[in-house]
């Protein structure tokens, strides 16, 4: 026979209403030891909760849906999914994500996971940029992850760009290097905010931020993986020009592959002649180059952790924009 709330209450010696906030993620406050004697006790009856009942009780599911902007797709921002998985968890909610790409548009993802009656959506992204949501699902979504509403209608976690690329350029300069060059990603946000951080941090430093060079990573006006390098001719030209650089800055660690490649092919060796540094610290890229590469870690699963708070909190700060830091991972590159 299967136990009941009111079975487990009877064991515990609390009420019906302090063993659904122990067992459902309710508001319903107590102390530690009383939450985890009452899952004991629940655990020992047998007690498996009624989704079904619960849902028509409470109106939703113990779940939190994620619109996933290309997010699977990518092996490090899958980090994002992680952070929010594992603090739902920690409150009895478990996560669901459906895929948002080039066949369907935002409004028919968010309409089919509404359907699954969740307690909070969440619209993650795979890279910093701004989404427009449609207006009839600008109150269905919780919180935006690595990414900004266009009309800032709900609360968004983005990386600080700007305080990253301050912070990395400040470390090669701490490092002795002078004449830094940025290979960046052009058309992206992230490249646009890294770009400013990075002349910002050269004029800090008494050099001229107006001569700083910045050049883009491909050759297309957006970039991707999959758009026509210009990473070996820029290292090429620059190596063997006037005023080669003695640091080179990268859009991420994968031009910052290219660009190890392009100086071994010009006689150039890291850290010694160059310095390189980059963002995103993919770490079986970064982590693998030789020299093993310094880099800024992108904050995902931080992200993911704060918007399950959000999400869980009930109370989000409609139209906030939370920047959250970058950490310096420091290898034998610089």
């Amino acid at each position: 026979m299967t136990s009941s709330l009111t079975d487990i209450a009877k064991r515990a010696g609390v009420s019906v209403k302090t063993v659904s906030g122990a067992l459902h993620g309710g508001s319903a406050r107590m102390s530690v030891e009383t939450r985890q004697r009452i899952k004991e006790i629940a655990e020992e009856l047998g007690y498996v909760t009624n989704l079904a009942a619960r849902s028509m009780r409470q109106g939703w599911m113990p779940l939190i849906g994620v619109v996933a902007d290309d997010l699977i797709t990518s092996p490090f921002a899958t980090e994002i999914i992680r952070g929010l998985d594992g603090a739902a968890r920690a409150s009895d909610m478990a996560v669901f994500a459906m895929t948002l790409s080039g066949r369907r548009d935002v409004a028919s993802v968010l309409e089919e996971v509404r359907r699954f009656r969740p307690r909070a959506i969440a619209y993650a992204a795979m890279y910093h940029k701004t989404v427009s949501l449609p207006e009839e699902f600008a109150d269905a979504v919780g919180v935006m992850i690595n990414c900004r509403e266009a009309n800032d209608r709900v609360t968004s976690l983005v990386p600080d760009e700007v305080g990253a690329a301050q912070e990395i350029t400040g470390y090669l300069i701490d490092a002795g290097r002078r004449n830094i060059v940025f290979i960046n990603l052009p058309g992206l946000l992230a490249g646009e905010l890294r770009e400013a951080g990075f002349r910002r941090a050269m004029t800090e430093a008494g050099l001229d931020s107006g001569c700083a060079r910045v050049l883009p990573a491909v050759r297309r006006g957006v970039y991707s993986d999959r758009a026509p390098s210009l990473v070996l001719s820029h290292v090429t030209e620059l190596m063997g020009g006037p005023n080669p650089p003695d640091a080179i800055l990268c859009g991420n660690d994968r031009v910052a592959m290219e660009v190890y490649a392009a100086l071994r092919r010009v006689g150039a060796e890291i850290p010694d002649d160059v310095a390189v540094a980059s963002f995103d610290n993919q770490v079986d890229i970064a982590s693998r180059l030789d020299p093993p590469l310094t880099t800024m870690a992108l904050p995902h699963r931080a992200m993911g952790r704060q918007a399950a708070g959000i999400l869980l909190s009930g109370d989000p700060s409609p139209g906030e924009v939370r920047k959250l830091p970058f950490q310096l991972v420091e290898r034998a590159s610089v």
